[in-house]
C-alpha cells in the first residue's frame, strides 16, 4: 500500500474550498466553527468518552453548555451506558446525522457532490451583505471542476 504524502493532499485540491465548505454546514446546521470541526475530530475517533471530549476541546474556545447540545440536539450519542459494576463511564459515537454531514463535506471537498443552491439552504436567501458573498463563493465552489 502506498503511503500518502503532502504533495497527493495538495493534487487533490482536497482543501482548496474548506471554509466555504465549513460555512455552509454550520450555517445550515446552527453549528459553531469549533463545533463542526470537533465533530470531526470525533469521526475519526470512532468511540469516545467523556474525557476524550475534554481533552479535544482544549484547542478550541471554551463553551460549557457544547456537550449538551451535541446531545440534545442528537449529534453524539450514546454507544455504551455507564453502570456501577463492570462499566465505569459511558461511551458514545456520532450520530447517524453527524456522520453524513461529515461525508457530504468530503464529498463535496472532492467534487463528487455540489453544494445545494436550493432555498432550503439557508444562506441562499440572500438576506444580508455576507448571504450575497456567500452565494457568489458558492457557486464558484459548484463550477469548480478541478476539485
Amino acid at each position: 500500500m502506498r503511503r500518502l504524502e503532502a504533495s497527493d493532499i495538495r493534487e487533490l485540491n482536497l482543501l482548496k474550498h474548506y471554509r466555504i465548505i465549513r460555512k455552509w454546514a454550520c450555517r445550515n446546521n446552527n453549528l459553531s466553527d469549533a463545533d463542526l470541526e470537533l465533530l470531526m475530530y470525533f469521526d475519526c475517533m470512532g468511540l469516545f468518552t467523556k474525557q476524550d471530549f475534554k481533552m479535544g476541546t482544549y484547542s478550541y474556545s471554551w463553551n460549557n453548555r457544547r456537550w449538551n447540545k451535541f446531545v440534545k440536539e442528537g449529534w453524539v450519542i450514546v454507544f455504551r451506558n455507564y453502570n456501577r459494576t463492570t462499566q465505569r463511564y459511558s461511551i458514545y459515537k456520532l450520530s447517524l446525522k453527524a456522520k453524513q454531514l461529515i461525508l457530504r463535506m468530503y464529498r463535496i471537498m472532492l467534487g463528487e457532490e455540489d453544494i445545494p443552491t436550493s432555498s432550503r439552504n439557508s444562506i441562499m436567501k440572500g438576506k444580508t451583505y455576507t448571504d450575497k458573498v456567500l452565494i457568489t463563493a458558492i457557486k464558484n465552489v459548484n463550477n469548480d471542476k478541478h476539485r
